[in-house]
């Protein structure tokens, strides 16, 4: 028997109730298999930033790099600014870890309707491949004269070419293994830096995969096809912003935020990926016990696979495929009338 350790953080919200659901799941699978996980348990977030002025402590990143891969719940609550709680806990580990990928899968379920009308036998099955460590969402910039009628503010979007070029071999490397098909999303038009050098360095790395059909598109006319004719994508690879964006957008279509699964990776495993939700912390639901663990238990899925337990996950992927198929084990946001507690169950029956 092997074991896992893997820092469970559930942070703010229902990510409280979501990830020990979601724990409760991979326990039951693992044991299945004749493994098991060890969970070191943290209470980092906004609570602890509430008491201690800080989202983690001094030592957190050392902490986690002594895990497997790190399973997070949500971060956020209404009285900490949200760029204050994102840049001391979640922002912190993507890069002390360069998980330079952000995988989000979108997948229509059996039972659940898309938001969006698609033709009879289309289905929706994509992953957005998300450039996660630089980007728009840099640190370079700053405010000059604040408080006075003359302030304003810079902010610098930093893209480097081994930045764009490994993303872009990864989201190429998933087509390649699905349906030969990759969307680039840019604004090459409109921003006259960075997006035109995206695009010559994805097009660079496009020649190494002569099997796979590119294209690119700008960001709002891809949005707008998205919710046309989401059934048509494959894989498509986006900057920072952009990907965060589009992965909401293309959860919404399929269900809801409720199944918006994510992998923060580091692909050469040189340091711990991390796991996570990314339907935030719903303050407006907390603790009610209503919350959808599916995103939770699915992103758990997708750390089991990254781990080399391909089995145990695909058990968990069956296992939430017939839970949404039926309303009585589906929750209010996918139409269903379960809650969370009663989905847990249902999908670990279902193992």
């Amino acid at each position: 028997m092997s074991t896992l350790k893997i820092a469970a953080i559930p942070g703010d919200g229902i990510g409280n109730e979501v990830l020990p659901a979601a724990v409760r799941v991979l326990d039951r699978a693992m044991e299945q298999s004749g493994e098991s996980i060890t969970w070191e348990w943290v209470d980092w977030g906004c609570d602890h930033f509430i008491e201690h002025g800080a989202m983690m402590p001094a030592d957190g990143i050392d902490r986690l790099s002594q895990t497997d891969a790190v399973f997070l719940g949500a971060v956020g609550r209404p009285d900490v600014p949200d760029h204050v709680s994102l840049w001391g806990l979640l922002i912190p580990i993507r890069r002390a870890f360069d998980q330079y990928v952000n995988l989000r899968p979108t997948r229509q379920f059996a039972g659940v309707t898309p938001r969006v009308a698609i033709p009879e036998g289309a289905h929706i099955d994509l992953l957005i491949v998300r450039e996660n460590t630089e980007g728009e969402y840099s640190e370079l910039g700053g405010r000059f004269g604040q408080g006075t009628p003359h302030e304003f503010a810079i902010q610098e979007n930093v893209f480097t070419r081994r930045g764009i070029d490994r993303v872009a071999r990864y989201a190429f490397e998933q087509a390649s293994n699905r349906r030969n098909s990759l969307t680039s999303a840019t604004k090459s038009n409109g921003i006259i830096h960075t997006m035109p050098f995206w695009d010559e360095v994805v097009d660079e790395v496009a020649t190494d995969y002569p099997g796979v059909k590119a294209r690119k598109v700008l960001i709002d006319a891809l949005a707008a096809e998205l919710v046309g004719r989401p059934h048509d994508f494959d894989v498509i690879v986006a900057s920072n912003l952009f990907g965060d964006i589009l992965s909401d957008l293309a959860s919404a279509l399929v269900g809801s935020l409720g199944i918006a699964a994510s992998a923060n990776l580091d692909p050469e495993r040189r340091f711990p990926s991390m796991f996570e939700p990314v339907h935030g912390s719903a303050p407006d639901i907390a603790g009610r016990g209503i919350a959808n663990p599916v995103a939770a238990i699915w992103s758990g899925a997708m750390m089991l696979e990254h781990l080399g337990h391909q089995e145990a996950a695909g058990r968990i992927m069956l296992s939430i495929e017939r839970s949404l198929s039926s309303r009585d084990t589906r929750t209010a946001d996918l139409g269903g009338t379960a809650d969370t507690e009663s989905v847990t169950t249902a999908v670990m029956n279902g193992l």
